[in-house]
């Protein structure tokens, strides 16, 4: 059942964005839930739909519904298990599986294939899951099997006690064989679905790379994120001139014969939270990135 909402926006409010403000609302959660609601026709001031991007005056009336939950049912997905213990998982997300529901996606997610197996803990909607990767992204996800487990991870990674490690095919040449990105992101000003360093709402953002290998036009870095910002190594880099390959939104579309964005999250190191193990776990190259790096390679051999 959905529920419906009379809010009053209080005068400290003037001038704030509504999608802003609906999403700071309890319950909501996100300012994607929030605009999502409010595109939906769920978010009416004075009665009368509105952009997201309205600005409020304070004192009007906002009608809010939010929809019922909907129940999560486990699916039988092919996912591979790295490590599994009482308290977690790590698991390895195949690429053009979405991490958990939302709009438009409301089966076939991680989620629905890691319930069969304990996923559990943290927001009801997303059962286990502490960090994600973009649809396109395969590679290691750590995975709560408990609240308290899902607490303590959630906590670990805040603290940045989790090493994430990314193996990324760039097109272009470094300038240099290491680096460090520090660049706040946020959602693009013109387009909705896009991160981008030109935003109304940067947040914190380090990425660190070393080149493993440099392929003539290309090269291979493995990167590691200080933050977990969405779509963070692709805005990043493609900053400094290096888009990923294959990546249709901010790399080299294609390249490769690629279909999605060679990006690959290969390995992850912590201390587990409970028994205090130092774990290291590796993830290979799927078929289709291996394919395209062997490519590269004959490539770069040829002078390509």
């Amino acid at each position: 059942m959905s529920e419906r909402r009379r809010l009053i926006v209080p005068e400290s409010a003037a001038t704030v964005r509504l999608d802003v403000w609906i999403a700071a609302v309890p319950d909501v959660g996100s300012r994607a839930d929030a605009e999502r609601l409010i595109a939906a026709g769920h978010v009416l001031v004075e009665g009368e739909r509105q952009p997201k991007s309205h600005r409020l005056e304070g004192g009007e009336t906002i009608d809010l519904t939010l929809p019922g939950a909907v129940e999560l049912i486990g699916e039988a997905l092919d996912i591979a298990v790295i490590y599994r213990d009482e308290h977690l998982m790590v698991v390895e997300k195949p690429a053009g599986v979405v991490t958990h529901p939302a709009g438009g996606h409301t089966t076939g997610t991680l989620v629905h294939g890691l319930l069969p197996l304990g996923a559990a803990g943290g927001e009801p909607s997303r059962p286990g899951i502490v960090h994600r990767l973009d649809r396109g992204t395969s590679g290691l996800l750590v995975v709560a099997r408990s609240e308290a487990a899902h607490g303590r991870l959630t906590e670990l990674i805040r603290q940045r006690g989790v090493e994430r490690c990314y193996l990324a095919l760039v097109k272009g040449t470094p300038r240099s064989r290491t680096g460090r990105i520090d660049a706040p992101i946020g959602r693009d000003r013109t387009h909705r679905l896009r991160r981008s360093l030109d935003t109304e709402t940067p947040r914190e953002a380090i990425t660190r790379f070393e080149v493993s290998r440099t392929l003539g036009e290309r090269a291979l870095l493995e990167v590691r994120l200080e933050t977990g910002r969405t779509h963070q190594i692709r805005v990043h880099l493609q900053a400094i001139e290096l888009p990923v390959c294959g990546d249709p939104v901010y790399g080299v579309k294609g390249d490769l014969g690629l279909g999605r964005q060679f990006l690959h999250a290969h390995r992850l190191v912590f201390t587990h939270p409970f028994t205090d193990e130092h774990l290291d776990l590796v993830s290979a190259l799927p078929a289709d990135l291996e394919s395209a790096l062997a490519t590269a390679e004959a490539a770069a051999t040829l002078g390509g």
